[in-house]
């Protein structure tokens, strides 16, 4: 294995780190911000939103700089964005911190993608995005139980400051351990990642990723009051309840990312179909600890595991313009992270209850289940009209 593949990995820990561990942390930063519950939610959706804006721009924008400079360069942004969360006064100066940090998120994983998938075999390139992606799961099984500790003991404030040293030890991993690498050309290439976007399957790729990975997240984030206040954990058990979702995180990811190297199709039509059941499920057992346990656990093994395959799926369809179609699925993961929050925090809102959001996740990834099997179907028939006129 490259070992390049190990510093993006260490690149994704710290920004997952970031994007997740305020999920263990609402309460505290309601309670201190003086917000509601659904209000520190957005703080999520709104570093969603700024994930999409920096995914979409920022690769056009570093298309002509070295895939290794322009990585630490949005590392750099990365721990600016997470010093001002550390020091911020009131509400919206922590969301302005998330957003600035948000910025970075899309465009490392965007670029990070193709580099990964640059340093590998082709039969290898989704398990090289999965590597990479282990960083983001790892920081869900290690950083996120951790940084809801530190949250807890010494205030959210300090869970930020520690974030901000990871993205400075981040950066400095990137710029030991990852290969240069030249930038890619230009005009003509910016022209062809902009051509792909007229073709049907990978706009049905960016569809599948919001309505699947939306579903999963939009209920992941109200986890913590669904466990303390539905199921009955105490404060001190998230933490380690957050370890269970981040092993099955980590795991899925892993196995996800090799099983769609050899079948991207089934893989994918069987993890979505087995995250919508064990999201139905959850909601209908919410108050019962081993299930809610055992449930949390499968929740991010299925969840995750269709990542490295949603970001195949879209690459492989945009095959000569990778980048850019890169980045707008990760802009699409977090498009759907918005969604599945905000809808979540509508039906909390509404008075359906902390375990509303597993619905909503539910309906979402069958939702995305139904798009794939209708874009398979599309392409089926496709190849087989293809196949016919070559006859």
């Amino acid at each position: 294995m490259p070992v390049g593949l190990l510093a993006l990995a260490l690149g994704g820990f710290g920004i997952g780190l970031t994007e997740f561990v305020i999920a263990g942390l609402l309460t505290p930063v309601a309670n201190d911000l003086g917000v509601s519950v659904p209000t520190a939610g957005y703080l999520v959706s709104g570093y969603a939103l700024a994930v999409v804006f920096g995914a979409l721009a920022l690769p056009p924008l570093l298309a002509k700089w070295a895939p290794k400079r322009a990585l630490l360069l949005l590392m750099v942004l990365f721990v600016v964005g997470n010093a001002i969360s550390t020091l911020a006064p009131g509400y919206a100066a922590l969301l302005a911190g998330r957003v600035v940090a948000a910025l970075a998120h899309g465009a490392f994983f965007g670029i990070g993608s193709v580099l990964a998938s640059a340093l590998v075999a082709k039969e290898k390139q989704a398990g090289a995005i999965s590597i990479m992606f282990g960083g983001l799961t790892l920081a869900n099984v290690l950083g996120v139980p951790m940084g809801t500790f530190v949250g807890q003991q010494w205030g959210w404030r300090a869970t930020f400051a520690t974030i901000a040293v990871v993205g400075v030890v981040s950066f400095a991993g990137i710029a030991a351990l990852v290969p240069d690498a030249h930038a890619e050309s230009s005009e003509r290439s910016l022209r062809a990642e902009l051509a792909v976007f007229s073709r049907a399957q990978v706009w049905y790729s960016l569809g599948m990723t919001v309505l699947v990975f939306g579903g999963m997240f939009g209920a992941f984030m109200y986890i913590e009051p669904l466990l303390t206040r539905v199921t009955g954990f105490d404060d001190g058990a998230v933490p380690w309840l957050l370890v269970l979702f981040g092993v099955g995180l980590f795991g899925g990811n892993l196995l996800g990312g090799r099983l769609a190297d050899a079948a991207l199709r089934r893989t994918l039509t069987t993890w979505t179909l087995a995250l919508g059941i064990v999201l139905v499920v959850f909601a209908l057992v919410p108050g019962n600890k081993v299930a809610a346990a055992a449930l949390l656990l499968a929740m991010g093994f299925f969840g995750f595991g269709t990542v490295p395959g949603l970001q195949m799926r879209v690459m492989r369809y945009a095959d000569e313009a990778p980048t850019l179609a890169s980045g707008a699925n990760i802009a699409a993961f977090n498009v759907g992270n918005f969604l599945g929050v905000w809808i979540g925090g509508l039906a909390i809102a509404a008075g359906h209850g902390f375990g509303s959001p597993l619905w909503v996740g539910a309906a979402s990834a069958f939702a995305g289940l139904g798009v794939l099997l209708f874009a398979d179907a599309r392409s089926s028939a496709r190849s087989t009209a293809a196949a016919a006129v070559a006859c």
